[in-house]
């Protein structure tokens, strides 16, 4: 299925993995629902419909997650290990890509829902980035163009920016035209946290997979969610 109207170019979901997280070291390989964390994460992008679906990684991490993004339907794309704006604007221009989403690969919860959402709302505004603020920590993705990421690549320095793709866009709104909304009500749970970072948060989120399922509805997550904050878990 094409993922964007007739003249605006081809749309990829891109995610960006590697195995040396300092707080949860090799946590792409870890258990989760009868597969790994990185497999389950691609596997719920997929719903997005994108012209290309691409593992953004390093080395190391292609060798490893090779399996992985194999079975869910992933390219792999190596590029550098710390430079990860360098690595998407390569990814981009190997796959051809005018417009991507950028996912992480902390967020097995992941809404395909927003990101249909986000993606219909960066392209009616003609947004070089955008992305939804105020639900839960890791539902959500960002919407960028291509040719802003270019221009990123070749203007930024900051390491910062270099290692998180996206803020030099953010950070530049007379440079570049940014969309970033609240997200719809039905989302709205800005206290909520379904992101992989910790080690506390993975046995959260196997607790979530526990009650709901491997991938449960947006609409059972956010009820889930909002009754533990409720209780104070």
């Amino acid at each position: 299925m094409s993922a964007v109207l007739p003249g605006r170019g081809a749309c990829g979901v891109v995610v960006q993995m590697r195995l040396d997280s300092s707080r949860l070291p090799r946590k792409a390989l870890l258990p989760f629902a009868g597969m790994s964390l990185a497999e389950a994460v691609m596997r719920r992008l997929r719903g997005i419909p994108a012209d290309a679906y691409v593992l953004a990684t390093d080395d190391d991490g292609a060798e490893a997650l090779s399996g992985a993004a194999a079975a869910a339907g992933f390219s792999i794309f190596a590029g550098p290990k710390d430079d990860v704006l360098r690595r998407f604007r390569l990814a981009a221009d190997a796959f051809g890509l005018d417009f991507l989403i950028r996912a992480t690969g902390d967020n097995p919860f992941v809404s395909v829902e927003l990101a249909v959402l986000l993606r219909e709302r960066a392209l009616a505004a003609g947004a070089d980035y955008a992305g939804f603020t105020g639900m839960p920590v890791g539902m959500g993705v960002e919407a960028v163009r291509a040719d802003a990421l270019r221009l990123a690549d070749l203007r930024s320095t900051d390491p910062y920016e270099r290692e998180h793709v996206c803020p030099h866009l953010y950070r530049n709104p007379a440079s570049f035209r940014i969309e970033r909304p609240a997200c719809p009500p039905a989302w709205a749970l800005p206290g909520a946290r379904v992101t992989v970072d910790t080690p506390e948060d993975y046995r959260s989120a196997l607790s979530l997979v526990d009650e709901l399922g491997a991938f449960p509805k947006d609409s059972d997550l956010i009820a889930a969610l909002a009754r533990r904050l409720a209780a104070g878990a």
